[in-house]
């Protein structure tokens, strides 16, 4: 039998263990090595396409997801109709048997650019393995440190927000052909 095989048997194991235990203790996800990373991977994803990123404030739901403890300023967001967390363990890169990299795939529908206040359509999926290793007792991501994606509405509403908060005309006709931009994208 590969080591490969072997890994995948070992994180299945650990897969059916984390089934078991979530259904006799406490419903509450809280990232512990015997729930499945995917879990994990799977809170952090919704919470970005919810836009937790969006402002400094809320970033701070996210920090037990992560290693890193800085998040970047970013000139852009990537804006989703959605993301697929691939759970096949045969399609994941098995680093050791508490470490893994995870295929996601998003339906990117385009970017949007902070600076010129603009969104450039791009239709296309993006691949990305989310590297996801056991620190301590905990699941976290390790890596890819990505701008914020968001899910199209919930970006139409935040620009709908900055656009009611904003007292330049500029800038309020900016945000308002910003928002029928994204507004016309479907998904």
């Amino acid at each position: 039998m590969s080591f490969r095989r072997i890994i995948g048997i070992i994180v299945y194991g650990l897969g059916l263990a984390t089934l078991v235990l979530t259904q006799t203790e406490s419903p509450a996800f809280n990232g512990h090595i015997t729930e499945d990373p995917t879990q994990l991977l799977g809170k952090y994803l919704s919470l970005d396409k919810k836009g937790a990123r969006l402002e400094a404030y809320s970033t701070e739901v996210l920090k037990p997801f992560v290693a890193w403890r800085e998040e970047p300023v970013w000139g852009k967001v990537v804006i989703i109709s959605d993301y697929q967390i691939i759970e096949d363990v045969a399609k994941w890169q098995i680093l050791s048997a508490m470490e893994a990299k995870v295929p996601v795939v998003f339906n990117v529908l385009g970017t949007m650019h902070w600076e010129s206040v603009t969104f450039v359509p791009e239709a296309h999926q993006e691949f990305q393995y989310f590297h996801i290793k056991a620190v301590h007792d905990r699941w976290q991501i390790m890596a890819p440190q990505l701008p914020p994606h968001v899910g199209r509405q919930r970006m139409v509403d935040f620009v709908r927000w900055a656009d009611l908060h904003e007292t330049n005309i500029e800038k309020k006709a900016r945000f308002a052909h910003l928002k029928s931009q994204l507004e016309a994208q479907k998904g």
